[in-house]
């Protein structure tokens, strides 16, 4: 099997993309484990599949890099960016995706603002958090974040028998000044530390909120800026949430698996 990919990036999260409109390409988990692998195949932290949809501008297929399926912020808002390229949109997007369909716009300044879905509820787990934002993410709030044992930590929580059996994301957010906070994340699906996870910050976000900050809300990760906007209701739920940062492709390619 020989296909066309792109690489994108968005703020360090990585992806292979595929033009599949003429639905002609599927792959198995282990194809897709080998086309993310950084040493055998592209390198990326997750594949995604462009392909026609019968409402909407298009239909996203998203893969992590082990072959499990969720729902990629980062992901998506590269998946805007390759769409517009491939002239299937023009300024506002609308697309389905893992957790259902999304509306984004590619803004003349190539940000990319994303609407995600509503949150109903951010539980309280002692000292941390646990909400879905299309994902499930923990969110555990630390000092000194640049010298955290991230993977360590991360996978701890990632594996506990609380989250079983499908596990959860597990964030680590520092607070920082100006309305702003850094965040690092263990995802599940990748079993490492990525440089940046947009379900993953606006989790963070929306859980800041509770001490204080206020929308939107400045995000750094290790790869890059975000930020996070969202409205808050008495009653614990938000809404109007969206993820706004860049997009870029890297560089194309053939592949031979």
């Amino acid at each position: 099997m020989k296909f066309h990919f792109y690489k994108y990036q968005a703020t360090g999260n990585d992806f292979v993309v595929i033009d599949n409109r003429d639905n002609k390409l599927s792959f198995t988990r282990e194809q897709i484990e080998r086309i993310c692998h950084r040493k055998f195949g592209v390198g990326a932290d997750g594949l995604m599949l462009i392909e026609e949809h019968p409402s909407l501008n298009f239909n996203l297929e998203y893969f992590n890099s082990d072959g499990s399926q969720s729902l990629c912020g980062n992901g998506s808002r590269a998946a805007v960016h390759f769409a517009s390229q491939l002239g299937l949109v023009n300024g506002h997007s609308s697309f389905q995706a893992y957790d259902g369909p999304h509306v984004a716009d590619l803004l003349p300044s190539g940000i990319i603002r994303l609407k995600m879905n509503d949150v109903s509820e951010i539980k309280t787990m002692g000292n941390d958090h646990f909400l879905n934002t299309g994902s499930p993410h923990y969110i555990r709030f630390v000092e000194n974040i640049h010298q955290y044992p991230v993977v360590e930590e991360g996978r701890k929580i990632r594996y506990s028998d609380a989250f079983k059996p499908g596990g959860t994301n597990v964030n680590f957010v520092e607070r920082l000044s100006d309305n702003t906070i850094f965040v690092r994340t263990y995802e599940r699906g990748v079993e490492d530390e990525t440089l940046s996870c947009g379900t993953g910050v606006t989790a963070a976000a929306l859980a800041a909120s509770l001490s204080g900050y206020s929308s939107p809300v400045n995000i750094k990760v290790m790869g890059g800026e975000l930020s996070v906007e969202f409205k808050s209701s008495q009653s614990g739920t938000f809404s109007e949430i969206y993820l706004i940062g860049p997009a870029k492709m890297v560089f194309e390619g053939d592949l031979e698996l």
